[in-house]
């Protein structure tokens, strides 16, 4: 019998707390949660009750946000982090970034190839074109333009897969009786060779369960489709509203048909903030109270810039003014302005317009567990590449989700029960693999170069 397709759900804590930038601030929470490696176990323990797929670490090397109000994005390295998770849980997968324009093919390859093997199989590595000024100035490096920070990355991401292929499967022996302990002939050095890069290898490390980690990556573009399509097997996207996301699923089909993969292995993560509460009012209070935490004050004016309006926090406790609202106008360069104009002229406040969430990076699903149950199954079943990345509004949302929403959608059967796998490529329903294919063009068959 054909088993009915599945949504696959990861969760992501930013700077250890939740998405919201006062969530650092919220009752109950945790303010040094971005230094406490508890806080994160606790996190990831409570996803893998959820059998969720994995939970993510998003990570830019560098200081992106004002520290004076709010917690870092990124602090403790994830590679730190997830070995510590690795340790703490079974089953659930840990995906972490790693930046393919400020570190060597031959560092992540060994770090994520180490991982793998702590975790049993678990890891996924989110193959990022770093691009933050910010960022490049920590490695006294420039920003490369996008076409060129892509092509690094392809030459990067092919090299770190070559690699992982160093050490094919069954070339550790452990033959403690004749003292054989690998066989070296087939343990060879890969050449992993472009215009920009070159590795050696090989790897001293063998597969994983699993083979090698599962390649994630985030980028959209035609140039983020092309990396996708030839390497990755799960797509992060931020999509603005349900017909964005699928048209990205599409793309991302032809760009894996492009390269000759089945894209029946690849899955599209769409980020999605959560606010779950008894009732949307209670909700939307929620999100109220959470705005409140942050820097209130910038959100209007922002919301004042995509409706095409002046607003000051005069204005936050009533409706848009009508005459305001016969002169506003989707700013045409927000795809999130017309959710914002839409709510503004149905009389909402200027604070419950903006926790509605229309200046949020991601579409914000408020309310009962069941209607952000029936949110996600609504889009899962258009057709958006079957997958979710829950963006909780704060540290506490993870397990709102987890015990109140998840439950909605193992009973409606369109989200597992139990783990039916070991590894993260079990959870994704992906095959096996470690290294490249046989005939790609990274790897080559020359003898070491001579000295």
């Amino acid at each position: 019998m054909h088993k009915p397709q599945q949504m696959h759900l990861t969760v992501q804590l930013i700077g250890g707390t939740g998405i919201e930038q006062g969530a650092w601030r919220w009752p109950g929470d945790q303010a040094n949660a971005f230094i406490d490696v508890d806080a994160l176990v606790r996190a990831a323990r409570t996803a893998e009750r959820g059998k969720l797929d994995a939970i993510f670490f998003a990570d830019t090397p560098a200081v992106t946000v004002d520290l004076a109000t709010s917690s870092p994005q990124a602090a403790l390295d994830p590679v730190v982090v997830l070995t510590a998770l690795a340790r703490e849980t079974e089953r659930i997968g840990l995906v972490a970034t790693a930046s393919t324009t400020f570190n060597h093919a031959y560092t992540v390859a060994r770090q994520f190839r180490a991982l793998d093997l702590v975790s049993s199989g678990r890891i996924g590595w989110n193959a990022v074109t770093t691009s933050h000024p910010a960022a490049a100035l920590n490695f006294g490096a420039e920003i490369p333009d996008r076409a060129e920070r892509y092509a690094h990355a392809e030459e990067f991401i092919a090299s770190v897969m070559a690699l992982w292929g160093s050490w094919p499967e069954g070339a550790l022996l452990l033959d403690t009786e004749n003292g054989r302990f690998a066989d070296t002939e087939r343990i060879r050095p890969v050449m992993a060779r472009g215009r920009r890069m070159f590795s050696r290898g090989p790897l001293g490390l063998p597969p994983s369960p699993q083979g090698q980690p599962v390649v994630f990556q985030a980028g959209g573009g035609g140039n983020g489709l092309a990396l996708a399509g030839a390497y990755a097997n799960a797509v992060y996207n931020n999509p603005f509203d349900l017909s964005s996301a699928t048209a990205h699923w599409q793309a991302v089909r032809r760009a894996a048909e492009g390269y000759g993969r089945n894209p029946d292995h690849m899955t599209v993560f769409n980020g999605i903030v959560t606010s779950v509460a008894s009732t949307e009012r209670e909700a939307l209070q929620r999100r109220r109270e959470l705005d409140e935490l942050g820097d209130l004050p910038s959100k209007v004016a922002y919301l004042g810039t995509q409706i095409g309006v002046p607003l000051t926090m005069d204005d936050l406790d009533e409706p848009v003014h009508e005459e305001l609202l016969r002169d506003a106008h989707a700013h045409p360069g927000d795809p999130r302005a017309p959710l914002a104009l839409r709510l503004a002229k149905e009389g909402w406040t200027v604070r419950d317009v903006i926790a509605h969430g229309p200046i949020q990076y991601h579409p914000v699903a408020l309310g009962t567990p069941e209607q952000i149950a029936d949110m996600l199954q609504h889009w899962f079943e258009a057709g958006i590449g079957n997958g979710f990345t829950i963006s909780p509004d704060a540290a506490d949302g993870v397990a709102d989700f987890v015990d109140h929403v998840v439950p909605i959608l193992q009973k409606r059967g369109v989200f597992r029960t139990e783990y039916e796998g070991t590894t993260l490529r079990d959870h994704l329903g992906i095959p096996h693999q470690n290294g490249l294919a046989a005939n790609h063009p990274a790897l080559r068959s020359a003898k070491e170069p001579q000295a």
